[in-house]
């Protein structure tokens, strides 16, 4: 699992967007924090202790406030057009022995003898949605693919998961296979034979 990361928060007294934009030319970012039947609160972090957080992978959080400390994870995120700048984070309040669900990427490990032998291997299900207990949630789920022989695959029901966490997908659903590369459609004409010009006009001689 990820490195736990701790989000140091303020209260966000003023609201609105233009306070929004005050905050983030001040490199913070206005978010909002609830959930376990508390009031909602909204709140203010560091911009890039915040992409810190959510770049790494980091799915359960420390947060304090008004020194408490709770754990919470990412529930919403907005960016900006170019999706490289934070404008606005929701969290969810969470105990970590409670059951959360969460989706989280397969990592494919080693190489597929059947790559070697000219399939492609195609990456099916990029993430799948699991639910475990707060303090289980892995940072992927790997899939070791060093017996792939083309023409086979690797289907939900055989990934390989920690006691206590369960997948929500089908389990006859492909995870990863090797297929036959697609041939190559032939476009070059029979006999070599000029291909017709739509809209040539003909030639004096064969207008004669």
């Amino acid at each position: 699992m990820s490195e736990q990361v701790k989000l140091n928060l303020q209260k966000r007294e003023k609201l609105g967007t233009a306070e929004n934009r005050r905050l983030r030319k001040q490199k913070k970012t206005p978010g909002n924090v609830y959930g376990h039947g508390q009031e909602s609160v909204s709140v203010v972090v560091d911009s890039d202790v915040l992409r810190s957080a959510v770049t790494g992978g980091t799915h359960l959080l420390d947060i304090e406030l008004d020194g408490k400390s709770e754990k919470a994870m990412f529930r919403e995120m907005q960016w900006d057009s170019f999706g490289e700048v934070i404008q606005h984070f929701d969290l969810l309040r969470v105990d970590a022995n409670e059951r959360v669900r969460v989706s989280i990427p397969i990592e494919l490990k080693g190489t597929a003898p059947g790559a070697l032998a000219g399939g492609i291997v195609e990456l099916v299900l990029h993430e799948v949605e699991i639910d475990c207990l707060a303090i289980q949630i892995p940072d992927n789920i790997v899939v070791r693919i060093n017996e792939l022989q083309l023409g086979e695959a690797i289907h939900v029901k055989e990934l390989v998961l920690t006691e206590g966490v369960h997948v929500h997908a089908q389990p006859d659903a492909i995870v990863v296979h090797v297929v036959q590369p697609a041939k190559e459609e032939e476009t070059a004409t029979e006999g070599g034979a000029e291909p017709e010009v739509i809209g040539k006009k003909p030639d004096a001689d064969e207008e004669e």
